[in-house]
């Protein structure tokens, strides 16, 4: 494999959240967490939205960059499967007619709308700090705060494309959108909505050519198993073969999916009742072993308001230092 291909892609399946419709103006109703709230989301000014016809919001997806196809693929994935729900679905009254919480703690496939043309923004920092263990609460939860600002903070839109009139789009018959993985890097990532998983079928670069990069997961890699809740597991290894800036690549990825933690989770653009989903990824080229681990918090409707990737060859379930962090924003 490529010397350059080393960032994670997990980020950008679970990201792209509904944000149209949200505007606090006019709003009167004082929350703390979405459930207060009559439309399901309390807003980061302590505000509901509006309660457009009872729908609370939807998820999205997102992708991978190209210093590091391995990496981002992993990374942004994960990240592309939140990002994409109502955000584009939105009518002109704000409402998505798509998803509305019932805060069961329960994530099923209805719950996490997602398709191609879809968007949502993001705060992403890089190399910063954090803690992820976040605050223990009552009853064995817990709570996270990514509101505030971190060093190097921008803002992102995340998409979810149509395949029509891409150039890799032939060798990917069966996928449902693509998204790029990776906010500092282009390449996307090709994904395949089912009815109970969402997988990762290969990553992309925008345009093909002598340095495209086209690689293939064989099987996909299930970045989302339905229904999931509190204790829920699923795991892939996959082989990836193809081209990587136009060098023959081949290696094997193998991911841990578990559902470790449930609480609430504080974002630029509300506070959300989330399920956390802690991602290993093992990456082999040759006999050298990389490590990535990740945290992705899951809500009903919105998918993944936030998600936290660790450095390489990060040990600690709990970690710190933070490779990539991303945020749902106004």
């Amino acid at each position: 494999m490529h010397l350059a291909l080393r960032r994670p892609l997990m980020l950008s399946a679970l990201a792209l959240a509904a944000t149209i419709g949200c505007n606090p103006a006019g709003s009167e109703v004082q929350c703390q967490l979405d459930r207060d709230c009559a439309s399901g989301v309390c807003l980061a000014n302590g505000t509901c939205a509006p309660d457009n016809g009872g729908s609370g919001g939807s998820a999205g997806t997102g992708g991978s960059g190209d210093q590091d196809a391995a990496d981002d693929s992993a990374a942004g994935a994960a990240g592309a499967a939140g990002a994409a729900g109502a955000a584009s679905d939105a009518g002109d009254d704000g409402s998505t007619g798509v998803c509305a919480p019932n805060h069961d703690g329960v994530i099923t496939r209805d719950e996490i709308p997602l398709q191609a043309g879809l968007h949502a923004t993001y705060k992403i920092a890089t190399n910063t700090q954090w803690d992820t263990a976040g605050q223990p609460q009552s009853g064995g939860t817990r709570s996270w705060d990514l509101s505030g600002s971190f060093s190097g903070d921008h803002s992102s839109l995340i998409e979810t494309l149509a395949l029509d009139g891409l150039w890799f789009a032939p060798d990917f018959p069966n996928a449902t959108y693509a998204s790029r993985l990776s906010d500092t890097q282009t390449l996307l990532g090709v994904f395949q909505l089912t009815n109970d998983q969402l997988l990762l079928l290969g990553i992309a670069s925008p345009d093909s050519g002598v340095t495209q990069t086209k690689l293939t997961y064989d099987p996909p890699v299930v970045v989302l198993q339905f229904p999931f809740q509190k204790g829920s597991t699923w795991e892939s290894t996959s082989t990836v073969s193809g081209t990587a800036s136009g060098i023959a690549s081949y290696y094997t990825e193998k991911y841990a999916n578990q559902v470790d933690a449930t609480g609430t989770m504080k974002t630029p653009f509300g506070t959300f009742d989330v399920l956390r989903v802690g991602v290993v990824l093992t990456r082999t080229i040759g006999v050298m072993p990389t490590t990535i681990r990740q945290y992705l918090f899951a809500t009903e409707c919105f998918g993944t308001v936030a998600a936290v990737t660790s450095q390489d060859n990060e040990q600690q379930v709990e970690f710190t230092q933070i490779k990539e962090l991303k945020r749902l924003s106004p």
